[in-house]
Parts: C-alpha cells; sequence; structure tokens
C-alpha cells in the first residue's frame, strides 16, 4: 500500500514538473519570437497540448513546444459553453476594479441595482443620446460608470475634449456639457485617458458605446434603459 502511495505521489510530481517545463519553455519561445509580449501567466487549457497564455485582459493559445500560436475561443461543444469568453469576463472585471472608481466618471441613481461600465467617446452620436436618456437609466437603478475612448486616437479633437472634461473642476456637469455639443475650456492635467484607451483596446473594442458588465459581459453599442435593466436582471 505505501508503494503504492509513493508511486502516486511520485507520477504527481512528474508531472507537474514536466507542467512547470512546459511552462517555461512557452515562455522562453515566446520571449524570443515576440520580446515586447508581457506575459501575466502560462497554464494549461482544456485541450490536451495546448496552453493558455494571458497578457493583459487578453488570452491566446500556444502549442506545448511553443511553436504554434491560436487567437480565438474554445467552446466547450457539449456544454455549449464558450469557455474562452467566460475566462475573458473574469479578466475585464478584474481590470476595471484595478483601474478603480476614483479613476472614472460616476453617475448614480438614490438607489443603485446595478452597475456597467461604459467606454465613451464624446463626439460619437449614440454615446450622446445614450447620456442624453440618464435618467431613465437612473430610473432602472443602473450606475453608469464612464470611461473615455475617443474613436479617433490619441491627440484628436475627442481626445483632448476627454482630458479638458477630466481636468474640469465639476467633470460631471463638464461632460454632460461636452456631450450636449459644447466645446469644454481647455485644461491639461494628470488623466487616466490613456489608461482608459489601453483597457478599451485590451477589451477589443470595436466602437462605442461598449457596455460591460459587472460580469464582465460585453454590450457593444447603445442600449436603451429598459432593455438594459433586463439584460442585467438576466445575468
Amino acid at each position: 500500500m505505501k508503494k503504492i502511495i509513493k508511486l502516486a505521489a511520485l507520477s504527481s510530481a512528474l508531472l507537474i514538473s514536466s507542467v512547470q517545463a512546459d511552462e517555461a519553455s512557452i515562455r522562453q519561445a515566446l520571449g524570443v519570437s515576440m520580446p515586447a509580449l508581457e506575459i501575466d501567466a502560462v497554464k494549461p487549457s482544456e485541450i490536451d497540448g495546448l496552453y493558455e497564455v494571458t497578457v493583459g485582459s487578453n488570452i491566446f493559445y500556444v502549442s506545448d513546444d511553443g511553436k504554434y500560436l491560436v487567437q480565438g475561443h474554445v467552446i466547450d461543444i457539449a456544454a455549449r459553453k464558450d469557455l474562452t469568453e467566460n475566462k475573458l469576463a473574469g479578466n475585464r472585471v478584474a481590470a476595471i476594479e484595478e483601474l478603480g472608481e476614483e479613476q472614472t466618471i460616476i453617475f448614480k441613481p438614490e438607489n443603485s441595482r446595478y452597475k456597467v461600465s461604459v467606454f465613451t467617446d464624446i463626439d460619437c452620436g449614440y454615446c450622446r443620446k445614450l447620456h442624453s436618456e440618464l435618467d431613465q437609466y437612473m430610473a432602472e437603478g443602473i450606475t453608469i460608470q464612464y470611461l473615455f475612448f475617443p474613436r479617433a486616437g490619441k491627440g484628436s479633437d475627442s481626445y483632448k475634449k476627454a482630458i479638458s472634461v477630466w481636468c474640469a473642476d465639476d467633470r460631471n456637469a463638464a461632460l454632460t456639457s461636452a456631450k450636449q455639443g459644447n466645446e469644454p475650456e481647455a485644461k491639461t492635467c494628470d488623466n487616466p485617458v490613456d489608461e482608459h484607451m489601453q483597457l478599451g483596446a485590451e477589451f477589443e473594442a470595436r466602437g462605442t458605446p461598449m457596455i460591460v458588465t459587472e460580469k464582465g459581459n460585453i454590450f457593444p453599442g447603445y442600449v436603451p434603459a429598459k432593455q438594459l435593466a433586463r439584460a442585467l436582471a438576466a445575468e
């Protein structure tokens, strides 16, 4: 009996050692081919011979010999579940929490039931539509936490407006005014706009508004208040 236990322990130790060796070889291979890549984690995926690599909020897959990289989602066919998306959702939640509420502009109702993070562009038509209906979202108990994602990129007019709004004495009022088409007073200060944009890029934002729920799920584009409340209740 003791011999069986010892063999089991040895087998387990060898398996762990093999996994660690594969992780090390993958990191080494990626370090050579993509030296600028900042890898956060490497671990076995649900598919034998394929490792899951986490970089920021993103996930991709690499063969155990480090030769092949696969981009895409792993789907559990029997369970009809997107395994990759579930993990990405968790990464998004962690990234937004790490950013911190103090680095966002928040509109909160008296009785908040839900909270969403909205990547917004001051000059985006549907972003303005969403903001013009803010009272409707507040009535549904939805807290709106804004992050900036000027689609024209760094240095654009929208980017400069985002910084001016952030640097205003009253950010909430300045954002509302800017979304109504008024030019914000030009200001500069320490701001999180670049960090917001980086996060949006990691979340693969294709446009604005992009809504991220407390579960890390994404709703691309404008969603009316009542429809959004129903979706949040169903999460």
